[in-house]
């Protein structure tokens, strides 16, 4: 039987402090889950939030009507006097997920309500939403605290509620507070006791155990889990998608619908829209995840793979890397030699290594594209020539005016020069290369990410190291360091045509 995957990444995922996202991005993120990272649900909205959230929900559900998909859009709702269902209805949507009390303490404490209030106000929305035409998932929020102080008040409950309309019973640990053991027993009296009933899993990482929590539900009777992109939401967040497929795929053998290879793709995504940056040691989508650092590793992979296991990046999208650095050996540097198509002597590679140490001991980033240059600078040889040379430039920004930029460039001997405006004195300057390029039928590559970092306490006279990910038609990195961040991001631009020329 295949695990369900639930991604709430547009309505839990966006109570991560500072997100917010806008119609059309929640829109984007909605394609790209069910059209090709293929989940098999999302939840997108709590109804009646905003009149933005409601314009929103109609965006998706018109895309989701036309592509089939009506049925996996879900919008969570309260036990309101159908003003949640109404507003649901009004949208579009076809799913509601009912959020009920899991734990006396939330009933009386918030609620101030007996159970069997609760109960008769749960079976009055149901029918409602039947009337409407609204399928019912229900969640019994704070669940885990339910099962640890008032297990007789979940299992009331469920009683009252088994013979309903209702396809989905949500078990969620609101606060983050379970473990695996805790989770299994848990989960194991529900499923024994009502065996025919469909129970999703909802883990928070208070404890930074949602995903092992998820894992411990499954293997004892969950059907469905629910996750977030990046492991965005409250607090410490959700389950992250890709660690739960990995987890269920890898570790339990569980069959999902998911398509691994489009795991990195979204989680970019939602990085950008979210500007919630991913760690680069997060597992699966973390810049630096598929890395080998230690020369020892990359000797290891190879003689064999020696160090390389299930997990390996082709399956999401990625490539393995083997870092350059201060612990770097003979074996990394000569697998990024190999993807740059260079040989070299014995004893030029001695060389090259002693020199990657040792700017490796400086805390110099170093990518597989500055090798050429180290090699070059070593050993005096001509692997990379300066085929363009920036002649001068000129950077304007104006207040009230747009910035402009002035450029004059070399370029196998012939000096071309452009202005342009930009929306920053380094678009400008882009925008002016690129008319440039377009004259002698060359293409930029695309700029993917770009980054700025200053040393720790640094002040405003801090040199700036630029960081610039590009791509064209494979992903590489060029780094500038300059005392001014324009400067220093055009000294990473130029290491790039430089690159290319030489390609």
């Amino acid at each position: 039987m295949k695990v369900e995957i639930m991604d709430t990444t547009l309505r839990d995922g966006e109570q991560t402090s500072g997100v917010a996202f806008t119609a059309l991005e929640k829109l984007n993120i909605a394609k790209i889950l069910l059209d090709e990272v293929k989940v098999d649900r999302i939840e997108v909205a709590s109804a009646r939030i905003s009149e933005g959230e409601f314009e929103g929900v109609k965006k998706i559900v018109a895309w989701a009507e036309e592509k089939g998909h009506l049925d996996k859009i879900e919008v969570l709702g309260f036990v309101d006097g159908n003003k949640s269902l109404d507003w649901i209805h009004q949208a579009g949507a076809k799913v509601i997920n009912l959020l009920c009390k899991g734990s006396l303490n939330h009933l009386e404490g918030q609620l101030k309500k007996t159970r069997e209030q609760h109960l008769t106000e749960i079976k009055a929305a149901i029918s409602y939403a039947n009337s409407l035409g609204i399928s019912v998932n229900v969640y019994l929020e704070d669940w885990s605290n339910g099962m640890r102080t008032s297990p007789d008040y979940v299992y009331y409950m469920l009683e009252g509620l088994q013979y309903e309309n209702i396809k989905r019973y949500m078990l969620p640990d609101t606060l983050g507070v379970l473990n695996p053991f805790d989770t299994a027993t848990y989960f194991k009296e529900v499923v024994t006791r009502f065996p025919d009933l469909h129970f999703d899993c909802h883990t928070h990482n208070d404890y930074d155990l949602a995903v092992a929590n998820v894992m411990a539900a499954v293997q004892v009777g969950a059907r469905g889990t629910h996750t977030t992109v990046n492991g965005l939401g409250e607090r410490s967040g959700n389950a992250p998608l890709a660690s739960v497929i990995a987890v269920l795929h890898d570790q339990l053998r569980k069959e999902t619908a998911v398509d691994e290879s489009k795991l990195n793709k979204i989680s970019r995504m939602v990085e950008a829209f979210s500007s919630s940056r991913i760690p680069t040691n997060k597992p699966i989508v973390g810049e630096h995840v598929f890395t080998q650092t230690c020369g020892v590793h990359a000797d290891g992979d190879s003689k064999g793979n020696l160090y390389v296991s299930e997990l390996t990046p082709e399956r999401f999208g990625r490539e393995r890397k083997y870092a350059l650095g201060k612990t770097s050996g003979k074996a990394s540097i000569k697998k990024n030699l190999e993807e740059l198509g260079i040989t070299l002597s014995p004893d030029s590679m001695q060389k090259v290594t002693k020199k990657v140490v040792e700017l490796g001991d400086k805390k110099k980033g170093i990518t597989k594209e500055d090798l050429p240059y180290i090699i070059s600078d070593v050993l005096g040889s001509e692997i990379i020539k300066e085929k363009i040379l920036i002649k001068n430039y000129c950077l304007t920004h104006v207040h009230n005016l747009k910035p402009s930029a002035t450029l004059s460039i070399e370029i196998d001997g012939e000096v071309y020069e452009e202005t342009s405006t930009g929306d920053g004195q380094y678009d400008a300057f882009m925008k002016a290369l690129k008319r440039i390029y377009k004259k002698l039928g060359k293409e930029v590559p695309t700029l993917l990410d770009y980054t700025v970092t200053i040393p720790p306490g640094g002040k405003t006279d801090a040199l700036v190291e630029t960081i610039i990910t590009w791509s064209n038609g494979k992903e590489f990195i060029t780094r500038g360091l300059d005392s001014d961040q324009a400067s220093a991001a055009i000294t990473a631009t130029l290491k790039m045509l430089n690159v290319i020329e030489n390609d």
